[in-house]
C-alpha cells in the first residue's frame, strides 16, 4: 500500500508538470474531512495535550507544527496518507488547543511530551515529520528516544542557524511579534477575506501567501497569539544539539524552500552534513519556510517516496534539487 501511494503521488506530480500552481492542493480534500472527530485530549505529565489521530493499525507518520502553529499545519498533506498511514498530530504544548506545561518549556521537554503521547496512544516507532521548531524537536526526539523513531523528516528545521544570532534582538522582535499576534486574532476576518493583507501578515512564511485560501489562512491563523509563543522562542534561542546530530542513524530526509526567509538555506545543507551518509537534502525552487503547504503536491510525493524506502526520492523532477 505504501508503494502504490508513493506511486499515485508521483504520478500527480507528473500530470502536473510546469502547470504546477501554488498550494495546489488546497481545497481538494481537507474541507470534507470532520478533524473534530479525530481529536482529543491526552494528559501527559499532569497537563491535556491535543491530538489528531485518525487511529488504526497502520504504520504511523507523527507530525510536529513549528513556533507560534498547530496540528492545522498539515491540512494539506495528512489528507493524502490517513488512508495509508496511521497519521497523529498535536498541538505542543502552549500551542493550538493544548494546555501550558507545568514545567519550563525547552526543547528536550517538548521532545519528552511527544514520547510520552506516543506511550500514551500505544505507538511504538513512528514516521516523524518536523517543520521548524517542530523539526527542531523531532531531530531531540530522535536523539533522546531513537527508538520511537524509523525515519525523520525535517521541514525547514530550525536548531542550527539560531546559535549564530544575538539573543537579544531576536526576542526583542518575537516579543513584538507577540504583541502583533492580538492584532492578527481581533481582525482575524479582515485578512483572510484580503489577499494583500495575507502577504503582510504571512511574508515571512510563505513565499506567496496572497495565493493561499481563505479557509486554510484561517486555520493556519489559529496557531498565532498562545501562550507558549515566547517561552518556545526562548527555549529555541538556548538550546543546541549540533554536536549529537551524528549519532542519529535513522534515514532522514531534509527539505526546505529556496527562498525561506526565517531558516536559511544553508542550513539544509549543514543537517545534511551534520547527520551523515543516512541525510538526504531537497530544496524546493520558488517556495518560502512552508514547502509541506506552498508545494502540497510535489511534497506529499516526495513524502511518500521517502517513507516507502525510496533512496533518491524525486531526483530530476522539475523544481527540486536533490543531494
Amino acid at each position: 500500500m505504501r508503494e502504490q501511494l508513493a506511486i499515485n503521488l508521483r504520478n500527480a506530480v507528473r500530470r502536473q508538470g510546469a502547470d504546477e500552481t501554488y498550494a495546489d492542493a488546497d481545497d481538494a480534500g481537507w474541507l470534507g474531512v470532520d478533524w473534530a472527530a479525530l481529536q482529543r485530549p491526552v494528559e501527559v505529565f499532569g497537563h491535556r495535550v491535543n491530538v489528531l489521530d485518525t487511529g488504526g493499525d497502520r504504520p504511523v507518520i507523527l507530525w510536529i507544527h513549528g513556533l507560534s502553529a498547530n496540528w492545522q499545519s498539515w491540512l494539506l498533506n495528512i489528507p493524502q496518507f490517513m488512508g495509508t498511514y496511521r497519521c497523529v498530530a498535536l498541538d505542543l504544548p502552549g500551542f493550538g488547543a493544548s494546555e501550558m506545561p507545568s514545567d519550563e518549556i525547552t526543547i528536550s521537554g517538548y521532545a519528552r511530551t511527544v514520547d510520552a503521547v506516543c506511550q500514551a496512544l500505544g505507538i511504538r516507532a513512528a514516521s516523524v515529520v518536523g517543520h521548524s521548531m517542530g523539526g527542531f524537536v523531532g531531530c531531540e526526539l530522535a536523539l533522546q528516544f531513537p527508538t520511537r523513531v524509523e525515519r525523520l523528516v525535517l521541514v525547514s528545521a530550525a536548531g542550527l542557524s539560531q546559535e549564530n544570532v544575538r539573543r537579544e534582538p531576536v526576542l526583542a522582535v518575537g516579543r513584538m511579534l507577540a504583541a502583533g499576534a492580538a492584532q492578527v486574532t481581533a481582525y482575524q476576518d479582515t485578512l483572510v477575506r484580503r489577499p494583500r493583507l495575507r502577504r503582510l501578515a504571512l511574508a515571512a512564511v510563505a513565499r506567496y501567501p496572497e495565493r493561499l485560501s481563505a479557509a486554510l489562512t484561517r486555520e493556519l491563523f489559529q496557531g498565532a497569539g498562545k501562550p507558549g509563543f515566547m517561552p518556545a522562542l526562548e527555549a529555541l534561542m538556548a538550546y543546541s544539539y549540533r554536536d549529537r546530530l551524528g549519532q542519529i542513524e535513522v534515514p532522514v530526509l531534509v527539505v526546505w524552500g529556496e527562498y525561506d526567509m526565517l531558516v536559511p538555506v544553508q542550513d539544509a545543507g549543514e543537517y545534511a552534513r551534520l547527520i551523515g551518509a543516512n541525510a538526504r537534502k531537497v530544496v524546493f525552487a520558488d517556495t518560502g519556510h512552508a514547502p509541506s503547504f506552498e508545494r502540497p503536491t510535489r511534497f506529499n510525493a516526495l513524502l511518500a517516496e521517502f517513507l516507502a524506502g525510496e533512496r533518491l526520492p524525486e531526483a530530476g523532477v522539475e523544481g527540486v534539487s536533490a543531494s
